[in-house]
């Protein structure tokens, strides 16, 4: 069909507006959905979806029951952008079909159906129902008959009055169908009056009805009769895909029936169906279309049985295989769209075209969902839906058609500037632009134009092909391209350069771990070009950032030498150089072995366990390329510290041999094992340790040692060892034999101890004289027998305490915080023991004898002195000795006072001369307080600079006179002397060496006119010339 002139201006016109903005036709966000309204809801309208996206923006309309909605004229219609509002609904008039039209200047959409319904439920007549009459024993149905409603509803039943409803279970059925209650046998308790309630599960509103009173009759008892069902599904029920099916089936009789189910083909239910309401209702969720068929529900009593069958068959809404999707095509093609659904029953298909029903014609057919448009043209162009439906529902596929028609125009698609190629390969040129009709292409070369030859071929879309490409070839080529509505041309340029080789390729290599390696790939290529060196490594790209503390790139602008550093065992592999420019692409492999310590061997397994010995199995692992040549087995137990190398056979376990037989082990011992691999690179990871095992029980073979003992208390022998290690105990029920004699007699007397970890054992009797010698051995057992005995060795009793308390015991004060306590020694026999020594306890006047404090001194000792008192105290002590055995009586408590405090005021006002050899010293007098000690004397403490230690001048006068040392400075320092011990030191004064004969000096003065000297010099004697009286 061809095209007017204007409609073709229209077109490439429309065309190069695209070219700016982008037009769409409306596409539906959202869509109206089904409603049911409470017509007596709060809410005084209600709002039905419609929303569309496009450009330009879409405007919309509605239609209610295939008829357009007038909003100019409807006051209670209002649209809310795309959204319809219905304002005070009502059911007669609002009640329908509602749909959605969405329109640009593209076309028009039309949306998915959407039911408005209303919810309502009346009262029901007020009237008074009729007294039901039955006998005991009969059944009876009782009638609710629900009032004009609209909307699902639920039934229950009160009986007599609310909140007292009627419980179902096998004798009781409520139809949640009918609303009906039937009752398969009525009893004496059913008597009284039943109210029908009914609930509208969309508004929640509830209404009840008259009671009905239930009476029994009085002239006999129904006999038994076989069950008769009268709440039974339909022959025939169509059940919707994925919904949940129930099925009601209820019978009345005597005695009450039982309720069951099957399916008529013998098929067992699937675990989803579930059983209800004592089995008067079944319930198929999900339903799919294996469960579909021939349902029975069977109703049984000892009168007989009664069935009921009905069919459930399948049916599924359309839904979509395959939508249509926006199509953009030029004039002059040809359109083939194929929308497919799937459904049951099968879906039929029809097409809209902007809204309207698409009418075919001799260009446009339709065919089992499918539609194709022949020579299409700019009136085809506009927004398509297709329809898929059967009786249970429909789907819509909305698209968009654009039939454009535009000259050639390589803006969106232009030529490369430059084409570069090797000299004899193929190159091929393309030539695709926009146009509408296909434009039709020519070549040129320059000025030449180009026509098909041997070398030149012009390809069927536009696109120009040269084989076997020469030096000659090099120039600018041209495509013209050219339809219907005008023409457009864009050019390229060739360059032949030479191929690319590589001159020197990396080898295959053998390496060991930790060497470093350069794999070459120099390469001569066309000045040209730039080149680009590429490694690869197992097929996976080099990062030489990741891993640059191994791969390095090395060599000038024509190399790409590849350096690995510290090689690994990761680093085995096939190594890659790819060298790639703007023309060609070549490469070269080579395959590195690194050859390391092996891998651990696998599935390290114990086969055999006895007392001492362990047959061991494992597979090899890697040899990382290098043979393994020897394997160790190591050994772990808790007692151990680590893994430890254990003894095998055979000693040495060779590279092919993977079993062997661990020795010397402890008996009842808990192991692990593993294997170590070795070739000549080293030793290998270690295996993964063996599942733990103990080895077998045996008779203990070590006994304890350090066998000793003694001590203890009067009639005591006691005998102490150290307790064998748990590893060396060879067994359960692990305990010690203890035997002892006194010395010179030949019976051993013997005891057991039963824990292993006890270190001593404790013989008590009366006969036991104190400290006897007595041979001692200790022994071991266990389960499986007894083990030798430690050697014999000879241990004394008990010693006897002491009975005498130490005699002339003295105290007295030293100083103020000094209380020396004197004593004779007791008399000790050595048969008696060993005498340790002698406790001192003492306490002031203050404190209280039972919180003494006591000091101890050892052995022979008859003094000891009490420091850190505090000063004019009366102190009380007393004495006592001790042994091993005990502690003596405490001789008679004697009491010494502690001197006053010496004085806290230091010497003061020091003044010191010099003259030739003597230095002159002075100070003033040292008063004692009340609680001070008397000042006795002085104590003049000095040493040259040289020396550490003090010299010590005693005097009771307030002056001294010291000889001069040669080349030395005096350091000098005065205390007060007391009975209560020294005073407090004055200021430390420092005389210098004397360089002028005659020089005197002070303590407040000495410091700041002679700084103290750091300098060393000869340690001279110091000698006291006198003391000045």
């Amino acid at each position: 069909m061809m095209l007017s002139w204007k409609q073709l201006f229209l077109l490439s016109f429309i065309g190069s507006l695209r070219g700016d903005v982008t037009l769409q036709g409306p596409v539906f966000i959202r869509e109206p959905s089904n409603s049911i309204f409470p017509v007596d809801s709060e809410e005084k309208k209600i709002t039905l979806n419609c929303e569309a996206k496009g450009n330009p923006s879409p405007h919309y309309r509605w239609q209610l029951n295939g008829s357009d909605i007038n909003l100019s004229m409807e006051y209670r219609y209002k649209l809310n952008g795309g959204n319809l509002v219905v304002i005070n609904p009502n059911r007669n008039r609002d009640t329908g079909t509602y749909q959605c039209f969405a329109s640009n200047s593209l076309g028009t959409v039309v949306s998915k159906e959407a039911k408005l319904q209303f919810a309502y439920l009346e009262n029901f007549k007020t009237q008074m129902r009729s007294t039901v009459s039955v006998r005991e024993g009969q059944g009876v149905v009782l009638l609710c008959g629900p009032p004009p409603h609209s909307g699902e509803l639920s039934y229950a039943w009160i009986f007599n009055e609310y909140p007292s409803f009627v419980q179902e279970d096998s004798r009781r059925f409520v139809s949640q169908e009918t609303g009906h209650l039937y009752i398969a046998k009525v009893e004496p308790s059913d008597v009284g009056n039943y109210t029908c309630v009914v609930t509208s599960t969309v508004t929640n509103n509830r209404v009840l009805g008259s009671p009905t009173p239930l009476v029994l009759r009085t002239d006999g008892v129904m006999g038994e009769y076989e069950p008769k069902i009268e709440v039974q599904f339909p022959e025939s029920l169509p059940a919707a895909k994925g919904s949940t099916v129930k099925l009601e089936c209820f019978a009345l009789g005597n005695p009450v029936p039982q309720i069951n189910w099957r399916r008529s083909d013998g098929l067992p239910f699937s675990g989803k169906i579930k059983m209800k309401k004592s089995n008067g209702m079944l319930e198929i969720p999900n339903f799919q279309q294996e469960d579909a068929g021939l349902y029975e529900c069977i109703a049984e009593n000892s009168r007989g049985k009664n069935v009921a069958r009905g069919r459930l068959t399948y049916y599924a809404k359309p839904h979509w295989v395959q939508m249509i999707k926006d199509v953009e095509a030029a004039v002059e093609d040809n359109l083939y769209w194929e929308c497919r659904a799937s459904g049951k029953p099968k879906p039929s298909y029809r097409w809209l075209k902007n809204g309207d029903g698409l009418v075919v014609e001799e260009r446009i057919q339709l065919e089992n969902g499918a539609l194709s448009i022949a020579d299409l043209n700019v009136n085809d162009s506009g927004m398509y839906q297709c329809i898929a439906e059967n009786k249970h529902g429909l789907v819509y596929s909305s698209a968009e058609l654009k039939v454009v028609a535009s000259a050639p125009d390589f803006s969106k698609n232009p030529m490369k500037k430059l084409i570069q190629v090797q000299i004899g390969s193929l190159v091929i040129f393309d030539c695709k632009p926009k146009a509408s009709p296909k434009a039709h292409c020519s070549w040129k070369k320059g000025d030449e134009i180009l026509q098909s030859s041997e070398r030149i071929t012009i390809l069927k879309d536009g696109g120009l092909q040269i084989a076997n490409v020469t030096k000659l070839d090099v120039g600018t080529y041209t495509c013209l391209a050219e339809n219907l509505f005008g023409k457009a041309s864009s050019s390229t340029n060739l360059l032949v350069t030479e191929p690319t080789r590589i001159t020197l390729a990396p080898s295959n290599m053998d390496v060991s771990v930790g060497e470093s390696v350069i794999l070459p790939c120099q390469v001569q290529h066309d000045p040209l070009l730039d080149i680009v060196f590429t490694w690869y490594f197992n097929g996976a790209i080099t990062d030489f950032k990741k891993d640059g503390s191994h791969f390095e790139k090395v060599g000038g602008s024509s190399s790409g030498d590849l350096m690995i550093r510290n090689i690994q065992l990761k680093h085995s592999g096939k190594y890659v150089c790819m060298v790639h420019t703007e023309v060609d692409t070549v490469s070269s492999a080579a395959e590195l072995i690194v050859r390391g310590s092996p891998g651990p061997p696998e599935s390290v397994k114990v086969d055999e366990i006895t007392d001492t010995t362990a047959q061991l199995s494992w597979k090899e692992g890697t040899d990382n390329h290098s043979p393994v040549t020897s394997y160790v087995v190591q050994a772990r137990t808790p007692f151990s510290v680590g893994w430890q190398i254990v003894t095998t056979v055979p000693d040495i376990i060779d590279g092919k041999t993977f079993t062997a037989t661990v020795v010397d082990l402890n008996p009842w011992v808990e192991y692990e094992f593993r294997v170590v691999a070795n070739n000549k690179i080293g030793g290998g990871e270690p295996s993964l340790p063996s599942e733990k095992v103990r080895t077998e029980e045996a008779v203990p073979e070590v006994p304890p040692s350090e066998v000793s003992g003694g001590g203890g208390s009067r009639s005591e022998l006691v005998i102490t060892w150290d307790p064998v290690p748990e590893e060396l105990q060879n067994g359960e029920g692990f305990g010690y034999v203890v035997a002892f004699r006194p010395l010179g007699i030949t019976t051993w007397i013997q005891t057991v101890v039963t824990s292993p970890d006890t270190p001593r054992y404790v013989f008590r009797n009366e006969s036991i004289l104190s400290f006897s010698p007595y041979e001692v051995k200790v022994g071991v057992y266990n389960n499986k027998g007894e083990g030798p005995f430690s050697p014999v060795t000879t241990v004394f009793s008990a010693e006897e305490e002491p009975t005498v308390a130490p005699s002339h015991v003295l105290a007295n004060s030293l100083s103020s915080s000094i209380i020396e306590v004197s004593w004779d020694a007791i008399p000790w026999k050595m048969s008696s023991g060993r005498l340790l020594g002698y406790e001192i306890r003492y306490w002031n006047n203050g404190g209280k004898e039972d919180s003494s404090s006591r000091i101890k001194v050892m052995g022979n000792e008859t003094s000891a002195r009490l420091q850190g008192l505090q000063s004019n105290l009366v102190y009380y002590t007393a004495v006592r000795a001790y042994n091993s055995a005990g502690m003596g009586p405490f001789s008679a408590t004697v009491n010494a006072t502690t001197k006053k405090m010496p004085p806290s005021q230091p010497p003061g006002n020091i003044v010191w001369n010099a003259t030739e050899s003597k230095v002159l010293i002075n100070w003033e007098q040292v008063k004692a307080m009340d609680n001070e000690s008397e000042v006795t004397g002085y104590k003049v403490f000095y040493r040259t600079s040289s020396q550490n230690n003090m010299n010590i001048l005693n005097t009771n006068r307030t002056s001294a006179e010291l000889l001069l040392p040669i080349n030395e400075d005096y350091i000098i320092e005065v205390k007060a002397s007391t009975d209560g011990g020294d005073g407090t030191s004055s200021e430390q004064i420092r005389i210098p060496r004397i360089t002028n004969m005659d020089a005197r000096g002070s303590s407040s003065t000495v410091w700041n006119a002679y700084p103290f000297l750091s300098s060393c010099i000869t340690i001279l004697p110091i000698f006291l010339l006198k003391t000045l009286w």
